[in-house]
């Protein structure tokens, strides 16, 4: 079966066509990324592709950054409105699904291997158990896959959009300077790449001799994180707060759902900055939750590299249901 898949997230799109095989991984045979405000919807972005490609897929799957409700979906960091009947009827697919983004990553771990994993913590021996997922990109996503005894089986989540929980003197003064602007300030308003950003500004604001980032110059948190690789102190507390508070986040996401066989850290900004991730500071602060550190210390935690898991997600998806 030749089954198109898409990983649409706020700032870019990607597109592959997969052809699948009995017993054996699919196939790729064409791939491409797009600024996601190069269209003004899903369905010109792959009719662009398909003509490009010359291909007619049987099936169609797309993770989104944002709830899907029954087969319709609102993207929060893109203003489209994606209806999976419209796009069987306007490009001719017969069968297409819609997933949240980071469920559509969950269906992806069963296609890692070794290779695509960095595991910062190997856990209990032989762990068995649910698995949650935490990314931080455009948004914060999370999902989980539930343990049933035999097999796992992802789901998503919107817990990147509860409340953002201070823990400290700085956190609290960092909180209501964000409440300020958003009102309710979830952990996506940290745990992101706008996130980082505004823990930057946060920082500025109590130092009158700051120096500030260049909107010219491209991805403000691309910038914050190369000027603290090179010292600039501003930058290196920005890093420093976000990673305590991933650390953090990822931690109270595998104890809500009592994660024992995994948490993965996924997106686009851990496997930029995997030396900030391998500190022991990154693993204390997981560790940190008082009466159940020791649970938390036996849950295996992986740090995914391999960036087409969005992708090989919709198509695992689709292929569990043929």
């Amino acid at each position: 079966m030749l089954i198109l898949s898409g990983d649409i997230g706020g700032t870019h799109c990607r597109l592959a066509c997969y052809q699948t095989h009995e017993h054996a991984p699919p196939e790729e045979l064409a791939s491409a990324t797009y600024p996601s405000a190069s269209a003004d919807n899903l369905i010109e972005m792959v009719q662009r592709f398909l003509d490009h490609h010359r291909l007619q897929p049987q099936a169609a799957g797309f993770g989104l950054a944002g709830p899907v409700q029954g087969r319709i979906c609102y993207t929060t960091n893109l203003p489209w409105m994606v209806d999976a009947d419209a796009i069987e009827q306007q490009l001719g697919i017969p069968w297409v699904e819609l997933l949240n983004d980071l469920e559509a990553t969950a269906w992806g771990v069963a296609a890692l291997s070794p290779a695509d994993l960095l595991t910062l913590q190997p856990g209990a021996p032989n762990a068995h158990g649910n698995r949650a997922i935490i990314a931080a990109g455009t948004g914060l996503g999370q999902a989980a896959l539930y343990w049933d005894g035999k097999r796992h089986h992802p789901f998503a989540s919107e817990g990147g959009h509860c409340d953002f929980a201070p823990a400290n003197e700085q956190e609290i003064e960092l909180l209501r300077f964000l409440q300020q602007e958003y009102g309710h300030v979830s952990w996506e308003r940290l745990l992101s790449g706008p996130g980082l950003v505004n823990i930057h500004r946060f920082l500025c604001s109590k130092e009158r001799h700051a120096t500030p980032l260049d909107p010219a110059n491209g991805d403000l948190a691309a910038q914050i994180a190369n000027r603290a690789h090179l010292g600039d102190s501003n930058c290196q507390q920005a890093v420093e707060i976000f990673f305590r508070l991933l650390a953090r986040e990822a931690a109270n996401q595998a104890l809500k759902i009592n994660a024992r066989g995994g948490v993965y850290i996924g997106g686009g900004i851990a496997p930029k900055n995997l030396t900030w991730l391998q500190r022991p500071e990154f693993i204390e602060h997981f560790h940190a939750k008082g009466r159940m550190r020791a649970l938390v210390e036996n849950m295996p935690l992986h740090v995914i590299l391999n960036d087409r898991i969005a992708l090989l997600g919709p198509v695992g998806f689709l292929g569990s249901r043929f």
